[in-house]
Parts: C-alpha cells; sequence; structure tokens
C-alpha cells in the first residue's frame, strides 16, 4: 500500500512539472511570419477604430452638452427628474402600496386609541375633581387664600387671582422682615 502511495505522489510531482512545461512554451514559433504579419495588421488596425471611436464619442458627448445648454437642462434638473422617476417607480411598486396600506391602518389604529385614552383621561379627572378628597382639597386652598389676604389686611383685593395673593403675600412678609431689621446707629451698637 506504501508502494502505492509513493506511485501517486511520484505521478503528481511529474503533472506539476508538465503544467509547468505548459505554461513555459512558446506560441510564437508555433505561427508563420505571413500569420504574425496578419496579425499585426490587423492590431494596428483595432488600435486605429478604437481611437476613432473614442474621438467620435467625445464629439457626441460634447453635441450633448451644448444641446443640453440650449435646452437649459442642467446637472441640478437631471438630479430632480431622475428623483423623480426613482421616487415614482418606488411609489408604483407593491412593497411601497402594501407597507403604505399597513402605515394608514396602524395610523387610524393609533388615532384611535389616543382617542379612547384623551375620553378615558378627562373621564377620570372629572370622577377625581367630584371626588370628596378633592373638594376637601379645594376648600382648604380657599380657606387659605381668605386667611392670607385677611393677613396681609387687603379687603379691597377680596376677587383677586390666587397668584395675585401669592405675590402680595410675599411683599408684604418681605417688609415686615426689613422693618423687624434694625440697623445700628451709634457706635456702641456697633461694637457690640
Amino acid at each position: 500500500m506504501e508502494a502505492q502511495a509513493e506511485g501517486l505522489l511520484e505521478r503528481q510531482a511529474f503533472q506539476e512539472a508538465d503544467e509547468d512545461v505548459v505554461t513555459d512554451v512558446d506560441f510564437t514559433n508555433m505561427i508563420s511570419e505571413e500569420e504574425r504579419e496578419e496579425l499585426k495588421a490587423e492590431l494596428v488596425k483595432l488600435e486605429d477604430e478604437i481611437a476613432t471611436l473614442r474621438q467620435v464619442l467625445a464629439a457626441k458627448e460634447k453635441h450633448l452638452v451644448d444641446i443640453k445648454q440650449k435646452l437649459g437642462i442642467n446637472l441640478m434638473n437631471e438630479l430632480k427628474q431622475n428623483f423623480s422617476k426613482s421616487w415614482h417607480d418606488v411609489q408604483t411598486t407593491s412593497a411601497y402600496k402594501k407597507t403604505q396600506e399597513t402605515l394608514s391602518h396602524a395610523g387610524q389604529k393609533a388615532t384611535a386609541a389616543f382617542s379612547n385614552v384623551g375620553t378615558v383621561i378627562s373621564k377620570k379627572f372629572g370622577d377625581m375633581r367630584n371626588s370628596p378628597t378633592f373638594k376637601s382639597f379645594e376648600e382648604k386652598v380657599e380657606t387659605t387664600v381668605i386667611s392670607l389676604k385677611t393677613k396681609v389686611g387687603s379687603a379691597s383685593h377680596s376677587g383677586g387671582s390666587f397668584e395675585e395673593v401669592l405675590n402680595s403675600t410675599a411683599h408684604a412678609s418681605a417688609q415686615s422682615s426689613v422693618s423687624s431689621t434694625r440697623l445700628p446707629e451709634t457706635d456702641e451698637e456697633l461694637q457690640c
């Protein structure tokens, strides 16, 4: 079995050597001088044709630019047209239509859900406002406002807003703290 394996290894080595020989073969000796001259002439002719085609293409591209300038078509207009066409193509696909329908349906569902939530919240606030706890809180706030108005001594502001009452209370407390703080007048008072 080892002999067979050695034979296989030797064959592979020969195959690799054979492949190297094939790649090193010079094909220029296999064609005649006459065929070589014909191929060179054909090569020159093809290169000339390619150069001519490039010149024609350049002239046509220049003519195209001239026509676009005369028509007032610029790069920005072309981009807009391409974008519009692409957007139209996207909108006409079935995937886009299905997605649009799905999102529209989802939007309608979301709107209905938010409407229901708003209704529930409004109802809960109404229930809360009518609750005994809220009524008690409201009465306490009213009592506090009345007592603040009385302490400030602004009987003329009895119909004022809550903000006015708070402002007048803050002003009154600021004045009372200033009047109760006496500045030292004599040198003796300053030294203490």
